[in-house]
């Protein structure tokens, strides 16, 4: 059965009309499904033959939840959902003072193969339909309104590259700013990459004020070859242009993602090659403290060496964050919750 979420308002609207009904049925229902409708009978103010012939003609959600874990005393929930043809994704919501987070998948694993990536040792499947993309957030804000709480927030940082899924990626987050879905506006929206450039100058001009995110976690080409290896077809050269005039075009800050691996990117000299590499005026150092991940040699620095080489970027007039690592307990890694799914039998691909 189609998922409802599948149809663009215009389709909505025709096939409302074909049964005769007025179009602004069309923003009735996308409004029941941003409120978090369990089911076609919740959405009260239908005729009840209406609802009726809508849960006779589609599925709420193209997502089916398989697998769900909980960390930091219930703030992180990170759901495992089957697709349509068995492909499994997760996303990953956390509660702070004030705001919802909704960490999003874009593709059923990640082409980029990251070697300390959970997600990048696993098979990758397919990109995501905009639509699903959007059920994620939808579910999201279902489970969040159950609690008094509202998704305010939503960052492309999950399963998968999302400027390898550079349409459908695009056209969800126009549906999630929609303000009979769920109106987030796309301030609140960050969009990472691994470094595909022609995509970033692409983006700088859909008139989105999304924030963009370049996964760094390198200052030379020599490393980053081997810690993100699309590098190795868009070098820093390349990239680093690319994403200044990002910001200059957006007059948003760019923020540089960098994942601190023990002994292997946070020493003296990657803390000099990141300050001569960035200028400060539009540039953010977001540091991530790693998350261990099974198979891969890396290892997760200590919380004091992560604070000293915070400072020794911020010497070269850099702002640097340390995000705060959350979920340990819950196969927090991007990937790790399929993977135990995988490895368990409660999901195949």
């Amino acid at each position: 059965m189609t998922p409802i979420s599948s149809l663009s308002r215009s389709d909505l609207a025709a096939w409302l009309a074909e049964r005769s009904q007025p179009g602004y049925r069309a923003a009735q229902v996308k409004g029941w499904l941003g409120r978090g409708a369990g089911s076609f009978a919740d959405m009260h103010d239908l005729p009840a033959a209406l609802r009726a012939e809508l849960a006779g003609s589609f599925r709420l959600s193209s997502l089916d939840p398989v697998l769900q874990s909980s960390a930091d005393g219930g703030a992180t929930t990170k759901v495992l959902y089957q697709l349509d043809g068995g492909y499994t994704v997760e996303a990953v919501v956390m509660r702070y003072p004030g705001r919802s987070t909704l960490c999003i998948s874009s593709q059923v694993g990640c082409p980029v193969g990251c070697p300390f990536c959970a997600t990048g040792q696993g098979p990758f499947g397919r990109n995501l339909k905009s639509w699903e993309i959007v059920d994620q957030a939808v579910d999201a804000a279902r489970r969040l309104t159950e609690e008094g709480r509202r998704l305010s927030h939503v960052v492309f940082m999950g399963m998968g590259e999302p400027m390898a899924n550079y349409a459908a990626v695009v056209d969800s987050v126009r549906a999630l700013a929609d303000a009979d879905l769920l109106g987030i506006s796309p301030r609140r929206v960050v969009i990472s990459t691994a470094g595909l450039v022609p995509r970033i100058g692409q983006l700088a001009g859909e008139g989105l004020p999304v924030t963009l995110a370049i996964s760094l976690h390198a200052a030379r080409d020599e490393l980053r070859d081997v810690l993100v290896p699309i590098n190795r077809k868009y070098p820093l050269g390349e990239l680093v242009p690319a994403a200044r005039d990002f910001a200059a075009r957006s007059g948003r800050r760019v923020s540089y993602e960098w994942v601190v691996l023990a002994g292997v990117n946070d020493t003296d000299r990657d803390a000099e090659e990141l300050g001569r590499l960035l200028e400060p005026r539009l540039a953010h150092v977001n540091l991530i403290p790693f998350n261990p991940v099974n198979g891969t040699p890396y290892q997760a620095p200590d919380r004091r060496s992560v604070k000293a080489f915070a400072e020794r970027i911020r010497s070269h007039g850099l702002n640097v964050t340390i995000r705060d690592t959350r979920g340990r307990e819950a196969d927090a890694a991007c990937g790790q919750l399929r993977a135990r799914a995988i490895r368990e039998g409660a999901a195949t691909a």
